[in-house]
């Protein structure tokens, strides 16, 4: 990946006005290497169009240029990045007229190198991580707001440094970006502790209908559950972290119902050993061995009990 990385460093330096994007439904990797970014070129005196489809959630909106964030791009355009997306379908309709991506940047094994210029990094916690140690080698500075981006994405995808691939690395990388002045405290309480009212009732439902069988726990919310809590979001409002800390299984799951005919459907591997991504893969999803997700088309009623099915199959649980 150094030589991917290289050329990259010649086609940003050649770039003047980029289009940044990432995945729907978008985590706090996916906003925080878009803003980290993005924030970066635009230092570096570039016209920037930084593009998520569903928008920013509130539990990030203190980050500094959130604001800057778009639906749908504008106007022409040299360069055309993606950042954390395994998948280029998941960029959104807006965006599959651009074609493939002229640079791919992630850490998701399961991605399908669908970029003229591929850097993938599987190793790293986060892609944020891959841009804490790139930016610099690419002549950008990383300032405050762009380290408290970057910081909140290796914290959310780790979940506070919670996932089996937390390394001392990671660690040392999170402890440059504090050396800015961010307050690693802070972000940790407004991006994975701190919910809304309406998520909290949210959550509330997905509580409501858990289950647990044969070493899988999982429960799921409907569409129906978001318009009762007043939820803005289509996601599972990281009910799946709740989930997967309840003892005595193996693999965590929430099924959540999309008001187009479609299933996002969340695994977590409890165990180590256990490799959800190539379940997700089944589905036409992607992730991690131990989170990854997928979005599968069909009603939640028979779309529930096949997954949990396949899930416990492919397993051997």
């Amino acid at each position: 990946m150094n030589e991917a990385a290289g050329v990259i460093k010649k086609r940003l330096d050649e770039s003047k006005r980029v289009i940044i994007a990432s995945h729907v439904r978008p985590d706090g990797d996916a906003i925080g290497s878009l803003l980290g970014l993005g924030l970066a070129l635009r230092d570096a005196g570039k016209s920037v169009q930084m593009v998520l489809v569903d928008g920013v959630s509130g539990s990030f909106r203190h980050l500094v240029g959130s604001e800057l964030i778009v639906r749908e791009p504008s106007g022409e355009h040299d360069t055309f990045i993606t950042v954390d997306c395994a998948d280029f379908r998941r960029v959104g309709k807006v965006l599959e007229s651009f074609g493939g991506p002229d640079i791919n940047i992630d850490h998701h094994i399961t991605n399908e190198m669908f970029g003229k210029l591929n850097l993938i990094e599987p190793d790293e916690v986060a892609t944020a991580a891959i841009l804490t140690n790139h930016l610099p080698e690419w002549g950008y500075k990383i300032t405050k707001p762009i380290a408290a981006a970057l910081l909140t994405g290796i914290v959310t995808d780790t979940l506070g440094f919670r996932t089996p691939n937390t390394n001392p690395s990671a660690l040392r990388l999170c402890a440059d970006l504090m050396e800015t002045g961010v307050d690693l405290a802070d972000l940790y309480m407004k991006s994975l502790v701190k919910k809304s009212f309406p998520a909290a009732r949210y959550w509330g439902a997905g509580l409501s209908r858990l289950e647990q069988k044969n070493g899988i726990v999982w429960t799921a919310l409907t569409a129906e559950d978001r318009r009762k809590s007043g939820y803005g979001g289509n996601d599972d409002a990281d009910l799946i972290n709740m989930v997967s800390a309840i003892e005595g299984n193996k693999v965590g799951m929430v099924f959540v119902e999309q008001n187009n005919h479609q299933v996002k459907v969340s695994w977590r591997a409890l165990e180590p050993g256990i490799d959800v991504s190539k379940v997700a893969q089944h589905f036409n999803g992607g992730g991690h061995a131990a989170a990854a997700g997928a979005d599968i088309p069909g009603a939640l009623t028979d779309v529930q009990p096949l997954v949990l099915k396949t899930t416990q199959e492919m397993l051997s649980i």
